[in-house]
């Protein structure tokens, strides 16, 4: 018995080596093949990042949980055929082929569900649907105008921010902003967004999967040489905000704040974008750390002024974990990298925050002619029991 089990072994190693080798040879041969796949596998990541990591983080809101994660799903599948549907028309530059195509419209959705976390609630589930074909023209056009040269704007290569702190999350965030604006009434503000313990250990499932799968977010289209320092930037960046929110959190509000430990941790990730392959490890934990704080100040401290003042709610407090560190991260390509055209840098971040904000209010406006939700964050408006 014990030989046939060896045999059997012996010819399971066979057959794998026989259909994995001829596969190396062909690789070997072809190496764009396997950039390829490489590039498929972090394709994959996102996936899971969107999904997963975008989805559960969005369930913190009691009794929201059914409907955070099905409008996650409705916003990833209108968004994803969305951007291939308007560059096929050659609206906004012509399409990438292959997997790199598959990228960018994933950098598209979770620009959009950066957005959606500002209204998060709010909004009835087809009116997610809604929002995410308002949203794709403007952020494909900001897009093209930053890192395409559209409009002869902005030279080609001359706006630096590979891991989209700026194209990404500053923009889903400040196009989410306008929105909110036109879609906090007075009912819905002084419903208060609630969590508990099940809510935020789901949350903080969410953020933890963001986490893990980021290094390959922001490597997913820099070139192969260059994706282990990437990697290594970004991870260390997560480690210098989570280190500082933790410090942050206690100092600001005397107690661990679970919302803090699942959002601002991630906010290394969102600033070190910018500039993710073209620093040092310690500059991009340092980057990290600022960013930290600066997203636990704002989640503790300035979030409740601000939706006062304005008389709005951002739900996920996305101005603080996607708006500012993705704004910090731009600013920081300033400084940090060498021979930068400045000019170019700072048109590409005003650019981006008047298209946002100014389609995004125009957006806002749009959806609040459809409707209000008559019960802000409750599952059973539409979902049966």
């Amino acid at each position: 018995m014990r030989h046939e089990k060896l045999l059997l072994r012996a010819v399971m190693v066979f057959l794998l080596l026989s259909m994995t080798l001829p596969s190396v040879a062909a690789a070997m041969d072809h190496p764009e093949a396997v950039v390829e796949v490489q590039m498929y596998n972090r394709a994959i990541h996102i996936m899971a990042m969107l999904l997963i990591g975008f989805g559960f983080l969005m369930v913190f809101v009691r009794g929201y949980g059914l409907s955070a994660l099905t409008a996650t799903y409705l916003m990833v599948a209108v968004s994803i055929p969305g951007y291939f549907l308007i560059k096929s028309f050659g609206w906004f530059g012509h399409a990438a082929g292959g997997i790199e195509g598959l990228i960018l419209t994933q950098f598209a959705a979770a620009s959009l569900l950066i957005c959606a976390g500002a209204v998060l609630g709010r909004l009835k589930m087809w009116q997610y649907l809604i929002m995410g074909v308002l949203f794709l023209p403007p952020y494909m056009l900001n897009e093209w105008i930053l890192l395409e040269g559209g409009w002869n704007l902005i030279d080609v290569g001359a706006f630096v921010d590979t891991g989209g702190s700026i194209v990404i999350h500053a923009f889903g965030a400040l196009f989410g902003l306008g929105v909110a604006l036109s879609m906090s009434p007075l009912a819905s503000r002084e419903v208060p967004v609630k969590s508990d313990f099940t809510s935020d250990r789901f949350s903080l499932l969410g953020s933890m999967v963001l986490w893990v799968f980021w290094p390959s977010f922001c490597a997913a289209l820099v070139s192969p040489e260059m994706i282990p320092s990437t990697v290594i930037n970004v991870v260390m960046a997560l480690t210098g905000s989570t280190l500082l929110t933790y410090f942050a959190t206690l100092v600001l509000r005397r107690e661990i704040d679970p919302a803090d430990i699942a959002n601002a941790t991630l906010a290394g990730g969102v600033a070190i974008g910018s500039t993710c392959d073209r620093v040092d490890m310690g500059t991009a934990m340092a980057i990290g750390a600022v960013a930290g704080f600066v997203s636990t100040f704002g989640f503790a401290i300035l979030q409740d002024r601000m939706q006062k003042f304005h008389k709005m709610v951002d739900t996920c407090g996305v101005s603080n974990l996607h708006g500012i560190p993705g704004l910090l991260g731009g600013f920081a390509a300033l400084v940090l990298v060498s021979s930068i055209d400045q000019k170019a840098q700072l048109l590409g971040i005003g650019i981006t925050i008047a298209i946002a904000l100014v389609t995004g209010l125009i957006a806002g406006r749009v959806l609040a002619l459809t409707g209000i939700r008559k019960t802000p964050y409750e599952d059973s408006e539409e979902f049966a029991d």
